[in-house]
């Protein structure tokens, strides 16, 4: 009877310091948060200066994975959890090793851990963007059929466009499952991938809290047998930290103005809409770059601006509203990235087919 008095006694105290599924939930949907406003403030920022921050939006996914992966090594290393979860209290602890239950939070997981975790936070959401990027260029160049349809890999991409929605499909009811084994407490992961970073989460304690409040006096103390190279990677850790601390501080704030930008430009929307038909007609766009006689405007209106023939399928841009021939401007704009003409930058799911009405 002790025994088991003891086993039902372990039992309970591994339960209590599980998470709740909402604390996991949440922590999951605050880095959604971060990637669409930094990719707002650079698409602004393009659209302002297309020559000075243009880079920045067409290498945004590389910019961004890189800041990530800094990011949540430094909070891995020092907070055994990702930026997310160290918000929110928690952390992760492996699932085998010597001493797992005891290791602190500031110790920072094992190696293969450390590693893993890193992967599957910050590589993985990355491939998988650039995949869904990918497969939308497909599509588009399905639908307009811009290849030949006789290529012989044809097929291929076919059964991959085919494949993927399914695929998509069994990995979310996948995580729905252990979200639902989580909530009844049959399992230790509400995510497949805990599992297979060999880790699971759960709260802070006392001491882990105390030691990460310690953990700054410790290594600012006096370093007068550090070498050069420990001088200098002590300083890049603290640098690393500072940046981390000030975005994990203003995050909270960040996130309230975002969600009040967008109840006010959503309340706001509808009085816009109503005003659209009062106001004058807007000039034409300006070129944005400083040598504007590269292109010209023909003087007939049927005429394609870039190769200057009877336009063919009329396409417009919805950055600028030139009309080009369809072929003329998907290839420059999947070149260039931009508007022939005004240099706003420009994307394929900005041609828009137009209709005469006599077609």
């Amino acid at each position: 009877m002790a025994e088991r008095g003891a086993h039902l006694t372990t039992s309970s105290l591994e339960v209590d310091d599980r998470p709740s599924i909402f604390e996991v939930i949440a922590q999951e949907s605050l880095m959604g948060t971060v990637r669409p406003a930094l990719q707002h403030v650079l698409k602004v920022l393009a659209d302002s200066s297309p020559a000075r921050y243009g880079w920045l939006w067409r290498w945004f996914d590389e910019i961004y994975v890189a800041l990530d992966l800094l990011l949540q090594h430094h909070y891995l290393s020092q907070t055994s959890a990702s930026f997310s979860e160290n918000f929110y209290g928690l952390k992760r602890v492996a699932l085998w090793g010597q001493g797992v239950g005891s290791r602190l939070a500031c110790r920072g997981l094992p190696r293969r851990h450390h590693w893993r975790s890193l992967l599957l936070l910050a590589l993985l959401p990355y491939c998988r963007v650039k995949l869904e990027k990918f497969l939308a260029r497909l599509r588009e160049e399905e639908d307009f059929s811009i290849h030949l349809p006789r290529a012989p890999w044809k097929k291929f991409y076919k059964a991959f466009l085919a494949a993927y929605p399914f695929t998509s499909m069994v990995w979310e009811g996948w995580v729905f499952s252990q979200q639902l084994l989580y909530v009844f407490g049959r399992t230790w992961h509400h995510s497949p991938l805990l599992r297979l970073a060999g880790v699971r989460l759960v709260n802070l304690t006392a001491e882990d809290i105390r030691a990460m409040d310690l953990q700054p006096l410790l290594t600012a103390g006096p370093g007068t047998n550090q070498s050069a190279h420990e001088k200098l990677r002590l300083f890049l850790s603290q640098a690393v930290g500072g940046v981390a601390f000030s975005l994990s501080t203003g995050l909270s704030v960040g996130v309230f103005f975002l969600q009040f930008l967008e109840w006010w430009y959503s309340s706001e929307n509808q009085d816009t809409i109503k005003t659209l038909t009062s106001l004058p007609t807007p000039p034409p766009p300006v070129h944005l770059d400083e040598q504007t006689d590269q292109l010209t405007l023909p003087k007939h209106q049927s005429l394609c601006p870039l190769c200057h023939k009877t336009r063919a399928n009329d396409t417009a841009l919805a950055t600028s509203g030139y009309v080009f021939c369809y072929r003329c401007a998907y290839t420059c704009v999947k070149r260039q990235q931009r508007c022939p003409l005004t240099g706003y930058p420009t994307e394929l799911q900005h041609l828009i087919k137009l209709y005469s009405p006599d077609g």
